[in-house]
C-alpha cells in the first residue's frame, strides 16, 4: 500500500480479536482493515452530510 493512511486501529487489540478465531494475522492484514475503516468513516460522514447533519450517527455506518 503505497499511499498509507494514518492507523486508526489498536493493532494488538485487532490481532487478539482475530486470534480468538484461531487464525494467524498476516503482515498486511491490519493495513487492509485500516483502509476499510477509513472508507467506512468517509461514507458515514458523506451520508450524514447528505442528510443535512454535521453529526455522524450509528445508522450512518452501512459498510
Amino acid at each position: 500500500m503505497s499511499n498509507q493512511r494514518e492507523m486508526l486501529l489498536v493493532g494488538s487489540k485487532a490481532k487478539a480479536a482475530l486470534k480468538q478465531h484461531d487464525v494467524n494475522v498476516g503482515g498486511d492484514a491490519l493495513d487492509g482493515l485500516n483502509e476499510i475503516l477509513h472508507q467506512c468513516l468517509e461514507q458515514a460522514a458523506k451520508r450524514a452530510s447528505q442528510n443535512g447533519r454535521k453529526t455522524v450517527r450509528s445508522h450512518d455506518f452501512i459498510c
